[in-house]
C-alpha cells in the first residue's frame, strides 16, 4: 500500500481547491491511500475527490478532537500537536504532493525532503537549495502527472532501500 500526503493551505484558490480535488481523486484511482492534515481547503479537497472516487483518507489533526477533522475523511486521527503534527503527516507519506499553499505547506516539503520522501509541486513552492541538499519538489502540471511522476519515484526509491 502507497501513503500519498496532500499538502496545501487551510484556504485555497478555486483553481487549487479543484487540483487537490482532482489529486484526491487520482490517489483513490490508483488505490494508494491519503494523508492530509484533516482540515478545510486543500486538505478537504483531496479528501472529498478520494471519497468520491472510492478510496481511503487519513486526517492527522492538529487539536484534540477526531470530530475536527472534515467530513470527507475516512479516518481523522486527533494529536493535540498543533503544527508539529506536519512531521507525522511526512513521515507517514511515502509520496507527497503540495498544492498552493502557504509557510504551513513549506514546512511540510522541508520535513518530506528531509525524510528523504519524494515531493511533487502542483502550483506550489519552488525551492533553489545549495546542490549538496537535493532532491527539490519536483513541479508537474497536472493532477495524473504528479501521481504518475510521484508513484515512480516511490517505486524507484523501494527499489534501491
Amino acid at each position: 500500500m502507497v501513503y500519498v500526503s496532500v499538502v496545501g493551505g487551510a484556504q485555497c484558490s478555486e483553481a487549487e481547491y479543484r487540483l487537490a480535488y482532482e489529486v484526491g481523486a487520482e490517489i483513490a484511482r490508483r488505490k494508494a491511500v491519503l494523508i492530509c492534515g484533516g482540515g478545510s481547503g486543500v486538505m478537504e479537497a483531496a479528501a472529498k475527490g478520494t471519497a468520491e472516487a472510492g478510496g481511503c483518507s487519513i486526517g492527522i489533526l492538529p487539536g484534540e478532537r477526531n470530530s475536527q477533522g472534515n467530513r470527507f475523511l475516512s479516518y481523522a486521527v486527533a494529536t493535540g500537536l498543533g503544527e508539529a503534527r506536519n512531521a507525522v503527516i511526512a513521515c507517514t507519506a511515502d509520496l507527497m504532493i503540495a498544492v498552493g499553499g502557504e509557510y504551513g505547506t513549506l514546512s511540510e516539503i522541508a520535513l518530506a525532503l528531509k525524510m528523504g520522501k519524494p515531493v511533487i509541486a502542483l502550483n506550489s513552492w519552488q525551492l533553489n537549495p545549495p546542490a549538496r541538499l537535493s532532491p527539490v519538489p519536483l513541479p508537474v502540471e497536472t493532477a495524473a502527472e504528479a501521481l504518475e511522476k510521484g508513484l515512480a519515484l516511490v517505486g524507484e526509491k523501494k527499489r534501491t532501500v
